[in-house]
């Protein structure tokens, strides 16, 4: 079997529909030729059965030669060969073709969701993406394994054609006729095919990404009582998908019944007009048995190129949500030239992070805090210090936009309640950067205060956890993503809210083991507990966006806004 794509898929030349089908089928060109090859092999051999069977008719029957007889039969025998050796292998060059497509498509969505990053989400919906890596995946490998089967559906139209032509003319202008009619039929039927198509490709896709968001938040929504409203929610939505899909299936029984019906009036035409032929003595019996012959087979062709044409509209549709996919653009810029601050382990660590747009310094070795009265400005500060949005933050006096992000990743990590787990070993999800000692593993789970998760699972760190971490509690997942980011040891840590779905008490160790562990490090974390707020070695309190006091927790209760906020009094101003 012929070999998957490169480990680099290439890059379309023009993100358009078209180009695109085109660019996949040029990438593949030599299997796509050797499956046209094939593909016309195929049809011929199976076109002139009935020429040969019409010649031992005539010949070796009615004209009782036997020499003929055997002749034109060994002819007929090796033609059967042939067609059967041939569509053998024009599958294989089509189940290649098809695959071949497939993957580079899905190598394409993959290395373009790992170079958007954190600009996917904000771009498109999961759904969306899942349904261009699978349903859009299948129809766009559907087209191109129809490529052999269309060739040589039209050079078969050819040859019977071109026979018939030279046997009776009158029969050939039939076919020459009857079978460009027949096409344009189809196409007429294709146009509303192709909108109701298009249609159905986004309600499925909204309603893809609604069921990922209800399984992505079911916790909470029975938390909430809130799985009813969203179930019947989903349900509507669902309705009216199911009605656009009867919708669109009725275009497609109309376009199935042409399919069946156009071939068969002109094998019924056909079959007329070489009756009346071998009447009027014009046609020999032979050679009606071999153009009925001929009007069956053409039923194939005909009904493969109509199913070729709509294989190709659906994968147009289906290429037009990939490339809209492939043409987003992420919101920083992946390469730049200045280093981040020193060239040392030490230095590096020593460096100041700061934002000027908001007015906070996270002073380098330090344990800072930040409180934030509105819990999205958190978000948004956090993704401005990891350069995850283009701002004016610095660290140890270098703006961020102007590094390298691969360096701004290694050393900065930002870690929130939306990272994932993935499917697989404990010990590979947590030690993401390679195999550690089992030591280091456990001491970083203990500083996430994650030991008795650990104890529970019956294989330790080998137990296999299932996408997403499922079998594992808000508060146990939360923990264990600590657990990984403590363990990644970057030079600056920044923390969302780590410990907002555990208890007081469990919280109170995590701060305490975290500052002791981050000693010397550049840590920051956003939170609003006082627990973490009275570990923390500087505490800024940001209103608006903006830094309004900076101390320490202590100090700052003096604050009303900052007390309001850490203490949640009521009527504080």
């Amino acid at each position: 079997m012929r070999r998957l794509p490169d480990p680099d898929p290439g890059e379309p030349s023009r993100l358009t529909p078209g180009h695109y089908l085109l660019w996949l089928a040029r990438t593949q060109l030599a299997v796509v030729l050797l499956g046209g090859f094939y593909g016309v092999l195929w049809p011929t051999a199976q076109a002139l059965m009935p020429y040969a069977v019409g010649r031992a008719i005539d010949g070796g029957l009615t004209g009782r030669d036997r020499g003929d007889l055997l002749l034109w039969a060994g002819v007929v025998l090796a033609l059967g060969v042939v067609q059967a050796a041939t569509g053998i292998l024009q599958d294989r060059c089509a189940l290649g073709n098809a695959l071949g497509a497939r993957y580079r498509t899905l190598q394409l969505v993959t290395r373009q969701a790992t170079r958007l990053g954190a600009t996917l989400p904000r771009k498109t919906s999961a759904g969306e993406v899942m349904s261009v890596g699978v349903a859009d995946v299948m129809q766009i490998g559907r087209a191109l394994d129809y490529s052999s089967r269309t060739i040589g559906s039209v050079a078969s139209i050819v040859v019977v054609a071109a026979i018939m032509l030279a046997t009776s003319w009158r029969l050939g202008l039939v076919v020459l006729v009857g079978v460009p009619l027949m096409v344009w039929a189809v196409a007429l039927l294709l146009r509303p095919l192709h909108d109701r198509q298009a249609r159905l490709r986004v309600q499925q896709a909204e309603l893809t990404a609604h069921a990922v968001d209800i399984v992505g938040g079911l916790r909470v929504l029975r938390g909430i009582g809130g799985e009813e409203l969203f179930g019947r929610r989903y349900q509507a939505e669902s309705q009216r998908v199911r009605h656009a899909g009867v919708h669109l299936a009725r275009a497609e029984g109309a376009l199935e019944a042409a399919r069946m019906l156009l071939p068969g009036l002109l094998v019924a035409l056909i079959v007329f007009l070489g009756a009346r032929q071998v009447l009027a003595g014009d046609l020999t019996g032979g050679q009606l048995v071999a153009f009925y012959g001929y009007a069956v087979f053409l039923a194939t062709p005909v009904r493969r190129l109509s199913i070729g044409a709509s294989a190709i509209m659906k994968a147009y549709v289906a290429a037009k949500r990939v490339v809209s996919l492939l043409a987003l653009e992420p919101e920083i810029a992946p390469v730049g030239s200045a280093r981040l601050y020193g060239d040392g382990a030490g230095a590096a660590r020593g460096g100041e992070l700061a934002d000027p747009e908001a007015g906070l310094v996270a002073n380098g070795g330090r344990f800072t805090a930040v409180a934030c009265t509105d819990p999205g400005a958190a978000a948004v500060l956090a993704d401005r210090l990891g350069r995850y949005r283009e701002s004016g933050v610095t660290y140890g006096g270098r703006p961020l936009r102007d590094a390298d992000i691969g360096e701004v990743r290694r050393r900065i990590l930002v870690a929130g309640n939306e990272a994932r787990l993935f499917a697989g070993p404990l010990r590979e999800e947590l030690a993401v950067d390679g195999p550690l000692d089992d030591a280091r593993v456990l001491a970083a789970l203990e500083v996430a205060s994650a030991g008795d998760i650990l104890e529970a699972l019956p294989d330790g760190l080998d137990t296999v956890v299932g996408p997403g971490g499922k079998e594992f509690s808000g508060g146990q997942l939360q923990r264990l993503r600590l657990a990984r980011a403590v363990l990644a040891e970057p030079d600056v840590l920044v923390l969302v809210e780590p410990t907002s779905a555990v208890d007081a008490h469990t919280e109170s160790r995590i701060a305490a083991r975290l500052a002791a562990t981050r000693a010397g490090r550049t840590t920051v974390v956003f939170a609003t507990s006082p627990i973490l707020l009275d570990h923390a070695d500087h505490v800024a309190l940001v209103d608006g966006g903006t830094v309004v006091a900076t101390g320490t927790h202590a100090s700052l209760l003096g604050d009303p806004r900052y007390r309001a906020l850490v203490a949640r009094e009521e009527g504080a101003a």
